[in-house]
């Protein structure tokens, strides 16, 4: 193994979590083969033991990791993964060739909490709507109709974040909770899924709570670090009532 590949001993795991809740509808598209005539577009990632949807972890733990990518550059344009700053590889991962990383965040994929809430909205296919929306040629000026299914504004999914804190020192377990709350901010001011600049994806993060997994005796202050959580919690909502 090369000198440059990193992996540190674990002292504790915490998991972390919170509630997601859509404030707009959001699209996270599934692969679609065939389409008879009359269906929907372009579906939604389901769970395929119970057909509701769900956020896959891929698509969060990506955001996450592009937001805070952005927010850390500085150059004018993003950064390739292998160029990420190390703070952002020691959350993230580094899978290059003799620069291994492995990553401190473990994510989920998250699956809808209100579903009987959902159910009594009598939505257009159960646990989620039909957008129709229309893609306009602006040269020639044909439209072009298109049916989008979208999980509804109100819908409530769990999240959880599994955080390997290592034996490298406290004080960057603070640095890491710091970068993840902006990112979580930064993350409630943009979007998740597709169409997010016309207003698709708006989400905001509830109800965070952190425990220990009590794998070792140590002295990491939960307390401290959830409060960096709580400072991004329903972070968009606190911006609206402030003005």
């Amino acid at each position: 193994m090369s000198s440059k590949n990193v992996f540190y001993t674990i002292k504790d795991k915490l998991i972390i979590r919170s509630n997601i809740k859509l404030l707009t509808g959001m699209h996270i598209g599934a692969s679609n083969d065939f389409s008879p005539i009359g269906a929907v577009d372009s579906i939604v990632v389901k769970d395929p033991l119970t057909n509701r949807p769900i956020i896959p972890g891929s698509s969060i733990k990506g955001k996450l990791r592009t937001m805070m990518a952005k927010l850390m550059s500085d150059n004018m344009f993003l950064p390739s993964h292998e160029n990420d700053k190390e703070e952002v590889k020691r959350l993230f991962g580094s899978s290059v060739k003799d620069n291994i990383v492995e990553a401190r965040l473990q994510f989920y994929d998250l699956f809808l909490k209100n579903a009987e809430e959902l159910e009594k909205k009598n939505l257009d296919l159960g646990y989620t709507e039909i957008k129709f929306e229309n893609r306009i040629d602006r040269i020639i000026a044909k439209a072009t109709p298109r049916q989008l299914e979208r999980v509804p504004a109100g819908a409530i999914f769990g999240f959880k974040l599994i955080y390997n804190a290592d034996n490298s020192g406290n004080e960057n377990i603070i640095k890491d909770f710091k970068l993840i709350s902006n990112a979580i901010k930064a993350l409630q001011l943009d979007y998740i899924g597709g169409s997010g600049t016309r207003g698709y994806g708006k989400i905001s993060f509830e109800n965070f709570t952190i425990e220990k997994a009590n794998l070792k005796s140590n002295d990491i202050d939960l307390a401290s670090l959830l409060k960096y959580l709580q400072e991004s919690e329903d972070f968009v909502n606190k911006l609206i009532k402030n003005k």
